[in-house]
């Protein structure tokens, strides 16, 4: 019965709890402490998802029967389930130092497959923990230990981890090719719990490789073949990777309702980082809904998680979205801070990703050359013609480490150039509006600030453009339509400046215009031409009641001593005269030593809306 329950792991875990836990009750009438340490750790690993006192009594259960035990090596699985149940939780730390115990443990021992269990956990984990070398070592072994104790489904998943390392450092294309080799055997054997979760781990293959059809494909069978089993972990985590597809596909309500839904199934599984990835893709949807302490909150509670467990890849997509929606805000700040955290945990992933596939690479040639000069040494004793022929294969070695060489230096220069066009993209996100495209107001006043700064300044003109009775586009038509708005009035502004003018959104529905070298006359001539072309919009498709609007208040720059923020504060006050003057038209302040302004062109007649 406990074989048939082991067998059952793998594929239908309701029959394994049942199995067990009959085996238990003949077990109670004729103890054998062995067996009956094997059930509780199968239940144990099952409750470990679902409900974390459960699965430490059964622990504390079978760490009381070790006394009694004949088979040493089974408190190295004890050690394993207690380190499982840490894990779950994101205590990755305690975790790890338990593993390390059940592989000293089990190698005492010389139990081979609790030391290949011990192994693909340790391996498992470290590789969450960016060690994507020693890892990739242990789970190998693991691997290695199984084939030879003839457990070819525990063999498989250990493949599944491996390919989960490769998908961690980067090698996209490498683990889906293992989840695919893996998933076919599982169907050929019917291990239906591992397929569910085969599949889920091909979606994020697919999903980091914007593969977007053919990663919502394998998170909808995953999620298929889990609710068939009443598996409701792996249910949540295929719902996850649903909503991202959702995200990424542009449907943030479709994300948010399917989110909803692996929420609640995440409540009955003490998994903290799956909550957390949920968390993160909430905040994302919400993000794209314009929902922003929504979404700056859920991210939030994702970070607290990703942090703990040091989940570099996840800790720089929360970063990078917080950064974006702390800026959306207005917090400019803050945003900047998780945009440098952001920059940083990315360095921090490229240096690791470097420095561990280096060491992968330098671990398998050195087990390759060893083996070789081995063979080498034995086939010299025998005979001078083959030490003649192992001379040859030593020289053909040594084409391939120049080839590993020179592959490995090309890795490096393709990794270098992407961070750099990485750091490119992001400074251009950084100073970049996000819903308009124009620049933001930090890339405006950075580019002000030196021209104002010269011994000989020229004359600059400031234009603050502010859209008319936009408040009430919003409350009447929507965001959507007010974001519409500002798009259209942003592409007017933007086709009417030209260089060495330039233009950038300061937030809400304010622009401003600065035009280096211009006169008051010209500059009043420009803002009247802004004001005008803006009027010109065609807002019949949606805005049928009205025409968009704009007021504008200019000024000039000081001969010196000017600073963009006090030329900031005259364009404001100028529009604010605008605005109390009945809006749509321009007005100006020009700056206290300047004498007074010149007479300003003919107004045009006023236009009013309701």
């Amino acid at each position: 019965m406990i074989d048939r329950a082991a067998a059952a792991v793998r594929s239908r875990p309701a029959d394994m709890v049942r199995d067990a836990q009959a085996a238990l009750k003949i077990l109670a009438d004729q103890p054998n402490a062995d067996l009956e340490i094997r059930a509780r750790l199968m239940l144990c690993d099952h409750l470990s998802e679902q409900d974390r006192r459960a699965a430490e009594a059964e622990v504390a259960k079978a760490r009381a029967l070790l006394p009694q035990a004949t088979r040493p090596g089974l408190e190295a699985g004890v050690l394993g389930c207690e380190g499982t149940i840490l894990e779950t939780g994101s205590e990755t730390g305690r975790a790890r130092e338990l593993y390390e115990q059940a592989v000293a443990l089990a190698t005492r021992e010389q139990d081979t497959e609790m030391l290949a269990q011990s192994l693909y956990s340790r391996g498992y984990l470290l590789g969450l923990q960016g060690q994507y070398a020693t890892g990739l070592a242990d789970l190998k072994r693991a691997q290695g230990l199984y084939e030879d104790i003839n457990l070819p489904d525990h063999s498989l998943t250990a493949l599944n981890g491996i390919a989960i390392l490769y998908n961690r450092m980067g090698d996209y294309a490498q683990a889906r090719y293992m989840y695919d080799r893996a998933l076919k055997a599982q169907r050929d054997a019917g291990m239906y719990r591992e397929q569910s979760v085969t599949l889920h781990n091909l979606g994020r293959a697919h999903e980091n490789l914007h593969e977007w059809d053919a990663a919502q494909a394998a998170f909808q069978e995953s999620y298929t073949i889990s609710r068939q089993l009443n598996y409701p972990r792996g249910e949540a985590y295929a719902l996850r990777g649903l909503a991202a597809v959702k995200n990424a596909k542009g449907d943030p309500k479709g994300a948010l309702q399917i989110l909803d839904q692996a929420q609640a199934l995440q409540r009955q599984t003490p998994d903290a980082r799956l909550e957390a990835q949920i968390n993160l893709a909430r905040g994302v949807a919400l993000h794209r809904l314009r929902q922003l302490p929504a979404s700056a909150e859920a991210l939030k509670a994702a970070l607290v998680v990703f942090q703990k467990a040091d989940s570099l890849n996840e800790l720089r997509a929360t970063y990078g979205e917080l950064a974006a929606v702390l800026s959306d805000m207005g917090n400019w700040r803050e945003g900047y801070a998780y945009l440098a955290s952001a920059q940083e945990t990315s360095e921090r992933m490229f240096r690791n990703q470097v420095d561990q596939r280096f060491a992968t690479l330098k671990v398998e040639f050195d087990t390759a050359a060893k083996e070789k000069e081995n063979a080498l040494l034995v086939r010299e004793n025998n005979a001078n013609q083959l030490a003649l022929a192992q001379g040859q294969r030593a020289r053909n070695l040594q084409r391939v480490v120049i080839a590993l060489t020179v592959a490995l230096a090309l890795l490096l220069a393709t990794l270098a150039i992407h961070q750099w066009r990485s750091k490119r993209r992001m400074r251009t996100l950084a100073m970049t509006d996000e819903l308009t495209g124009v620049p933001n107001r930090r890339a405006v006043l950075s580019r002000l600030a030196p021209l104002l700064q010269q011994p000989n300044p020229p004359n600059c003109a400031m234009l603050i453009i502010d859209i008319d009775h936009f408040k009430s586009i919003n409350d009447q038509h929507g965001h959507a339509e007010g974001d519409e708005a500002l798009k259209l009035v942003a592409r007017e502004l933007r086709e009417d400046v030209h260089e060495p003018a330039f233009i950038g959104r300061l937030g809400g529905e304010e622009f401003v215009v600065v035009i280096p070298g211009a006169d008051f006359d010209k500059a009043y001539r420009l803002a009247e031409r802004f004001r005008e072309g803006v009027m010109s919009i065609d807002t019949r498709r949606w805005l049928s009641d009205r025409r968009i609007t704009v007021s504008i208040g200019l000024t000039m720059s000081r001969s010196s001593g000017d600073t963009p923020s006090t030329m900031l504060q005259r364009a404001d006050s100028a529009l604010y005269d605008a605005k109390r003057a009945g809006r749509n038209c321009v007005k100006a302040q020009l700056p206290a030593p300047e004498a007074e302004m010149p007479a300003a062109p003919l107004q045009p007649a006023r236009v009013e809306f309701a």
